[in-house]
């Protein structure tokens, strides 16, 4: 593995951290509700975007909770700069992170093929 992949993914892991920090307790955006977890960070290799994945459960409305963490990636991007020492910090883009959804479907599919291969129909 290249020095600069294992300092991104070092970065990634420290942007990940640092950003489900002020979600949870520096953030005040009424829009934001619901428990927010930052499940992965994506930075590119000249460190001025990271893609920032989050995972929104408990939420009443999602788009609106996603809408909320668009308008306050300004506030994120600056209190993440206090604690980060980057020369640029990069500009945060919010991105929902469906993979437990998508593995929970595939979890189901499984289950009605075994389910079918046995003859036993579950509900």
């Amino acid at each position: 593995m290249p020095k600069n992949e294992n300092r991104l993914n070092r970065i990634n892991e420290e942007l990940k951290k640092e950003i489900s920090n002020v979600i949870s307790f520096e953030l005040k955006n009424p829009n934001v509700t619901g428990l927010i977890s930052v499940t992965k960070a994506k930075i590119t290799p000249d460190l001025k975007y990271a893609k920032i994945y989050v995972s929104i459960l408990n939420s009443k409305n999602i788009k609106k909770t996603m809408e909320g963490l668009k308008e306050s990636a300004g506030f994120i991007r600056s209190q993440v700069a206090k604690t980060i020492n980057l020369r640029i910090t990069p500009e945060l883009i919010f991105e929902i992170d469906d993979s437990l959804e998508y593995g929970e479907k595939i979890e189901k599919i499984l289950k009605e093929l075994k389910n079918e291969g046995s003859g036993v129909n579950e509900e």
